[in-house]
C-alpha cells in the first residue's frame, strides 16, 4: 500500500525516530491520522525535544490531530522466568508478550480499539522501524487476537500491511502466545495459528537480536 488514506478500519502504528515536528504532520496527516496514542513508557526525548508529550501534547492539536499518553500499553516489561514466549531471544520482547496477556494491557487496548474505530487512529513510539518496536507486538494482537487490519506507517509516507510474526497463535482464551506451536494440541482456532504457510516470514527484516536464533555482532537492542 502506497501514501494515502486507509481504506476501512484499520490501527496505523508509527515511530517519529528523529523526524522533524513538520514531517511528523506531513506524515500523519498524509495517512488521514485524527489521533495518536503515545504508546512510549517515558515520553519524551533529550535528542529530540519537540517529541516531549508537553510539546506533543500543544502542536500535535494545532494541526487538527488529537493526543492522548497511554502508559499502560508502553515496553520495557520483565519476561517471566518461565515465559512460554520462546519465539523471542529478547528480553524486552519476550517480556512485552507476556504483558498482552495482562488484565491491563487489554483494557488499554480495547480503550484504543475504541478511538480508533471513531477515527483514524495512530499508536506511536520512538523506534521509526516497527519490527525493532513492541509496535509489532501490539500488532500482532491487534491483527490476530481482534482481527483487525493493522499498518505501519513508514517515514517514506508509505503504509505497509502488518504480517504477523511467525510462532504467534491465539489460544483457547483468545491470548495470544508466542511459543512456535510447541503445545501438543492443536489450538481450537486452527486458521489464525501462525506457521510458514499461513502468514509470511518476514526474515528480510528480522534482526537476529529478537528471534530464538543465533545473533550477529553488533545487533543494537529495540527502543521503547
Amino acid at each position: 500500500m502506497t501514501s494515502g488514506e486507509t481504506a476501512g478500519p484499520a490501527l496505523v502504528t508509527f515511530g517519529h525516530g528523529t523526524a522533524s515536528r513538520d514531517q511528523i504532520v506531513e506524515l500523519l496527516q498524509s495517512a488521514g491520522i485524527r489521533l495518536v496514542v503515545d504508546i512510549r513508557t517515558a515520553p519524551g526525548s533529550r535528542r529530540v525535544p519537540h517529541v516531549a508529550r508537553t510539546e506533543l501534547e500543544r502542536w500535535l492539536p494545532e494541526a487538527g490531530i488529537a493526543y492522548r499518553w497511554e502508559k499502560r500499553l508502553g515496553g520495557f516489561r520483565r519476561p517471566a522466568p518461565d515465559s512460554p514466549d520462546v519465539v523471542w531471544r529478547n528480553a524486552s520482547f519476550r517480556g512485552y508478550a507476556g504483558y498482552t496477556r495482562t488484565e491491563p494491557f487489554r483494557i488499554a487496548l480495547e480503550e484504543v480499539l475504541a478511538a480508533a474505530a471513531r477515527r483514524p487512529t495512530a499508536v506511536m513510539c520512538a523506534e521509526s522501524v516497527w519490527w525493532r518496536c513492541h509496535r509489532r507486538i501490539v500488532a500482532d494482537v491487534v491483527m490476530v487476537g481482534y482481527g483487525w487490519r493493522v499498518v505501519h506507517l513508514g517515514h517514506d509516507g508509505r503504509l505497509t500491511e502488518h504480517v504477523p510474526t511467525e510462532g504467534v497463535r491465539r489460544r483457547p482464551d483468545g491470548l495470544l502466545v508466542y511459543d512456535a506451536g510447541t503445545l501438543d494440541a492443536e489450538p481450537a482456532d486452527a486458521e489464525v495459528r501462525a506457521t510458514p504457510d499461513a502468514f509470511a516470514t518476514p526474515d528480510a527484516f528480522a534482526s537476529p537480536d529478537v528471534f530464538a536464533s543465533p545473533r550477529s555482532a553488533g545487533d543494537p537492542a529495540p527502543r521503547w
